[in-house]
């Protein structure tokens, strides 16, 4: 479906992006993801054909890009604004119009869960309204390819699964998503496929079972300290005391927990801090704070 090939992106002397190439296949949910400042920003622009490219080339549908490209994609923005006297479906009823292919509205309203809100003012509906409001919008004319920019920000838990749920049966439509969030449960939920960004070029790539295995680190296997003073040979675990508990790491659980086992620990209070997306993601670009 989409294809970037070395893509480069300068502001003066300023290089945003350094050499991005990757492939995004129909019907799935590609996550680029990446630190503040990281690039993914400026590549996404790119991409969706609101900035040149420096160098580089994006190619959809296995050509380059032409002028009915915009008609065959569809963007969900972080904020949209929008006109507070007209109702959700007033709005959708005038972007429906600036297309020549475009989806019925009450399809839209059904797959959105909107129906019950389609003559609501615009500035009358809640964060989880609005955000499915929006990805009505960015689907409006039947897209092939869709952008979200972080639609979650700001979700309850909530209406962040109710969304994500949303957002599976549409790649399940076969419909290709382009996903950037600062959640990676989210990310490791959604996608397909992940690119980790950082310093304007990518530094990791894969399914998030497979940056998971490669990057994650170890597991984290917490239990109370006066669990863990029954075993005579405690050196023997790579451990370390915190806050009255004992935190042990290692790369094999079931190993370890067999073996805390076979030294009759008690068990009954233990913690297991399993490997996921966001181990990879502070692992591979820090912890640093970034602005």
């Amino acid at each position: 479906m989409l294809e970037v090939r070395n893509l480069v992106k300068n502001y003066g002397k300023i290089e945003a992006v350094k050499g991005v190439s990757f492939t995004v296949e129909q019907g799935k949910c590609f996550g680029l993801l990446g630190p503040n400042g990281a690039g993914k920003t400026t590549t996404i622009e790119v991409i969706e054909d609101v900035f040149p490219a420096t160098s580089g080339e994006v190619l959809f549908d296995g050509k380059p890009r032409s002028a009915s490209f915009r008609e065959k994609i569809g963007i969900q923005f972080q904020q949209t604004a929008l006109l507070g006297h007209m109702t959700i479906r007033e709005t959708l009823r005038t972007f429906k119009a600036l297309y020549k292919k475009s989806a019925e509205i009450e399809d839209l309203a059904e797959l959105c869960v909107l129906n019950e809100f389609l003559d609501q003012m615009n500035d009358k509906i809640s964060g989880g309204q609005r955000q499915r409001f929006f990805l009505a919008l960015a689907l409006i004319n039947e897209p092939d390819l869709i952008f979200l920019d972080e639609p979650s920000t700001g979700l309850d838990p909530q209406a962040r699964r109710n969304l994500w749920d949303i957002v599976s049966r549409i790649t399940g439509m076969g419909k290709t998503i382009i996903l950037t969030t600062h959640y990676m449960e989210e990310a490791q939920y959604l996608c397909d496929e992940v690119a980790i960004m950082d310093h304007g070029q990518i530094i990791a790539q894969g399914s998030p079972e497979e940056l998971i295995r490669q990057h994650g680190g170890d597991v984290t296997i917490v239990i109370p300290e006066e669990n863990f003073k029954t075993i005579g040979d405690r050196d023997s675990f790579n451990h370390k005391v915190k806050h009255e508990s004992v935190e042990i790491l290692t790369d094999d659980a079931n190993r370890c927990l067999e073996d805390l086992l076979a030294r009759k620990v008690n068990l009954n209070d233990i913690v297991i801090r399993s490997q996921n997306l966001e181990s990879v993601f502070l692992n591979l670009t820090g912890r640093k704070l970034r602005e």
